[in-house]
């Protein structure tokens, strides 16, 4: 069968044909990649082949380049590389050609595969010329649809490959780019495609930006290009102007001043909503950078100290002009809107919740009229846009300032639950669940509570979506009141709640009764009983302890009539029930504690059939494991019992190197029963090593798990202490070599990963340590202490470390110092550098410097 007959079985509606087609284009990759890429790029050339299979080899060869998973990406990536020079010449040539096709979707194919090709070819330093064979095709007035589809590889390949090996040709991308934006430009397709490149390519090309001259030409073309007249082009201009300004706020003052004020406030008017929402957006996005502002420059005045970058105050100033036309777009709801659509009333009350944040007090005043207007209008829209107002600007202004209208608003909104509008109806829960998770202490227990919990538990048999919204409510009710009525840190007998803790939970329950889950109701029902299980006050403990008995009867329940699952919803729906069950008795085990220990035998015989049962199904097993992690948490050593009927499933679990979360809520297990049983849990270290030792050395075990593997190290070694010996060589030599990795600055993934690497080094060094501290087998520490601080030394000196990692250094040098009072390691700790940082003067949290004070007063008596 030809490779065109092949491609085009790919598509057939029969899905045995399709099966089969795909297995053996799999199989023609697997056995001889050479000849399939050629064969591949061979139909993506032909112009007489039709367009369909045509665009399946460019989706095939796109896949046999990239991949989402890193490793993967590797791979093929190698495999790429190691073809012969005249196999990818022909491949790149090609697809090169097929960019200028007559037909202009192939172009399109082609770009992805140019793009994809670069995005291996590039960072490896081959294929030096392709950016100025890019740059020829993109000043070829001849040929349109060539321009066209350059500009789309170019951009693709700034969107793919990181800026810094891009901007060295940033200036010619640029011109090119620019060039097709500009509104002499006489083809609407190519400033389309030129506009979406330029998009991609404003991140590296900061150095243009930094010269005045550049970027005023290059901020002319894109305010230019929102008049354009096609409404696509003015769609992809305003996103540029979106990007613009979150990476360059601090250059956009003249701008603001002198075209993007009235260009966004026009725009947001504008009668095609695609281009409206993208005005929006700008704004929302000002505001963003304005609240993030306004944070740094108060923790910079905190510690004495200028902020990078000052506020322009653009959202203030602009207050008079753009909250009219919001509020005027929050009237243009839909009736029938999908719950997730993206619309401009949705967008226009992101948006003004996001100003609320940036103005602060001033949107008070120029909200309040609009609110007072029509919180009765008759028709719903206003009605609605309303009470959407009143709830997007409850973050932001003074909680004293918004305090009397809350008061004020309360009763009309609790009434507001019975309106006749499902759309106003829901908004009000919504606002009402605002309220209650931002101004807790607006909501008075002898006025507000008992109408609040009235309205809101009847909304619960109501629409789903406003169902979700009561629950939401009521759980941010229970949350907030008990931070708000906690004293001192003392749990009081009873709060404000305790009248209606059992109505409220009784009325969940019935919520999550449901067979179905539309707009998340059941789920948000079951997050809510989670609150008021885990927030009770001591007299409403019989609530959680019936609440259990209910939650374990349903798991009973759900298990016996599994065999009778058909369907994959079916199924789906199953697991998410499990998943949610096993939420409330993870909240009730960590409520009880060991008070759970009457219902453990019953808890733990559920769990093992629903793990059993659960097969592959990796959320619910982890949901499972997750509770019985809490168990043994709560149980401690009277977890004893269960621990021989449950290894046989966690090993399996350890060993699921493909299932990432599996594997990582395993591992983290052992560390939970090592914990739990103390130095009882010695008899188990064995096996628990060997498993941990040997994920170590997977190729196909995510990297991240292997951290928490570390860490979990530190767990067995802290719960048995000295007699972790067995195992204490060869874990400190895989800690010595895990340490040596050194990031490479430019790669920011790698930086980030070996951030966490460490801290977990750290934590598995602390548990060590701390667990052979006062016993005879400390001097084992001795031959690793250099090797230790040295990585300490390490990470102390790195500017991109987090709070979590310097703590840990400062608190491994503590232990070692309090290991070692007689002077062992006395030359150790003379170095200048321990001297140095344990005076640090840098910001750090109260913790972190007690930590640090802690380690100060140790390594002064180890030197003493």
């Amino acid at each position: 069968m030809s490779a065109t007959e092949l491609l085009a079985n790919t598509l057939s509606p029969d899905a045995s044909i399709r099966q089969n087609a795909t297995s053996s284009l799999e199989a023609a990759s697997q056995t001889d990649f050479p000849q399939y890429m050629s064969m591949l790029s061979n139909v993506l050339v032909d112009e007489n082949t039709p367009l369909h299979i045509r665009n399946a080899a460019g989706l095939a060869l796109k896949n046999a380049l990239t991949a989402r998973e890193s490793t993967r990406q590797a791979d093929f990536s190698n495999r790429w590389l190691s073809l012969s020079n005249d196999i990818k010449n022909k491949i790149k040539n090609d697809a090169l050609m097929t960019l200028g096709s007559s037909n202009q979707k192939a172009g399109t194919f082609a770009s992805q595969v140019v793009s994809a090709i670069a995005a291996v070819e590039l960072p490896a330093g081959h294929w030096p010329d392709l950016i100025e064979i890019l740059l020829g095709f993109v000043n070829n007035p001849a040929n349109a649809n060539l321009r066209i589809a350059t500009l789309q590889t170019i951009g693709f390949i700034c969107e793919a490959i990181k800026p810094e090996i891009l901007s060295l040709r940033a200036n010619e991308i640029l011109t090119a780019v620019i060039h097709g934006a500009r509104k002499e430009e006489p083809s609407p397709d190519v400033q389309l495609a030129a506009i979406h490149a330029l998009f991609n390519s404003l991140e590296f090309v900061r150095e243009n930006f930094d010269r005045d001259g550049e970027r005023n030409y290059i901020m002319q073309v894109v305010c230019e290009a929102t008049q354009n007249a096609a409404v696509a082009v003015q769609v992809g201009a305003f996103e540029c102007l979106v990007r613009i300004m979150s990476l360059y706020y601090d250059k956009m003052a003249l701008y603001m001043e002198q075209a993007l004020f009235g260009l966004t406030v026009v725009g947001m008017k504008h009668q095609d909503e695609r281009v409206a929402l993208q005005a929006v957006e700008f704004w929302s996005t000002v505001c963003e950078e304005e609240v993030d502002l306004a944070l740094e420059a108060q923790e910079a005045q905190e510690y004495g100290d200028l902020p990078e970058t000052e506020s322009k105050f653009f959202a203030k100033i602009a207050l008079p002009e753009i909250c009219p036309v919001l509020l005027q777009l929050l009237t243009r709801q839909e009736e029938d809107a999908e719950e997730d659509e993206w619309n401009i009333s949705m967008a226009a009350a992101t948006c003004l919740a996001l100003l609320a944040g940036a103005v602060q007090d001033g949107i008070v005043p120029a909200v309040i009229p609009f609110i007072e207007a029509h919180i009765k209008s008759e028709d719903w829209h206003y009605r609605e846009a309303a009470v959407m107002t009143f709830g997007s600007i409850l973050e932001g202004p003074d909680p004293a300032v918004l305090t009397p209208l809350v008061n004020q608003a309360l009763p009309l909104l609790i009434d507001m639950m019975t309106d006749s509008n499902l759309h106003v109806k829901d908004t009000t829960a919504w606002t009402l669940g605002r309220i209650c998770d931002l101004l807790i202490t607006t909501i008075k227990p002898d006025v507000h509570l008992h109408p609040l919990i009235t309205a809101l538990v009847n909304g619960l048999h109501d629409s789903p979506r406003i169902a979700a919204n009561c629950c939401w409510a009521l759980m941010n009710l229970a949350d907030q009141y008990s931070i708000y009525y906690e004293d001192d840190g003392e749990i009081p007998q009873n709060g404000p709640l305790s009248p209606y803790y059992e109505g409220v939970v009784q009325a969940l329950l019935r919520v999550t009764e449901s067979a179905g889950n539309e707009s998340n109701y059941r789920t948000a029902a079951y997050e809510a009983i989670t609150s008021y299980l885990t927030q009770a006050t001591p007299d409403a403990i019989g609530v959680v302890q019936s609440t259990i008995v209910t939650i374990l009867q349903r798991m009973e329940h759900l298990l016996s009539i599994q065999n009778q699952i058909v369907g994959t919803d079916d199924r789906n729906n199953w697991n998410e029930l499990q998943s949610n069950l096993c939420g409330v008795v993870i909240c009730v085990i960590r409520k009880l504690n060991d008070g759970i220990q009457p219902l453990a035998d019953r808890i733990m015989t559920l769990l093992l059939q629903l793990i059993q049962s659960a097969g592959k199904t990796s959320t619910v097993l982890e949901d499972a494991f997750l509770v019985v992690g809490s168990l043994a948490s709560a149980l401690e050593t009277n977890f004893t019992p269960y621990i021989q009927a449950f290894l046989p499933f966690l090993y399996p679990a350890l060993k699921a190197h493909e299932d990432t979360q599996l594997c990582t809520v395993a591992v983290g297990i052992i560390g939970d029963i090592s914990r739990a049983l103390g130095e009882q849990s010695a008899q188990y270290a064995g096996p628990f090593m060997t498993v941990l030792l040997e994920n170590l050395q997977s190729d196909v075990l995510n990297r991240n798990v292997k951290i928490s593997i570390l860490s979990c190290f530190g767990d067995i070694a802290l719960a048995i202490g000295p007699s972790f010996e067995p195992y204490f060589e060869t874990t400190m030599g895989v800690l010595r070599q895990a340490g040596a990795v050194e990031p490479n600055p430019l790669d920011y993934d790698l930086v980030d990963y070996v951030g966490q690497l460490r801290e977990g080094i750290l934590e598995a060094y602390t548990g060590i340590v701390t667990g052979l501290k006062k016993t005879e087998k400390v001097g084992l520490l001795l031959p690793h202490s250099q090797n230790m601080l040295e990585l300490v030394h390490r990470c102390l000196v790195d500017d991109e470390r987090s709070d979590a990692l310097t703590r840990l250094s400062y608190g491994l040098i503590g232990d070692l110092a309090e290991c070692f009072q007689n002077g062992q390691l006395k030359q150790l700790f003379l170095a200048n550098w321990i001297a140095a940082e344990l005076r640090s003067r840098n910001r750090m949290p109260d913790e972190t410097k007690k930590t640090m004070r802690w380690a100060r007063e140790m390594v002064k008596n180890a030197t003493a």
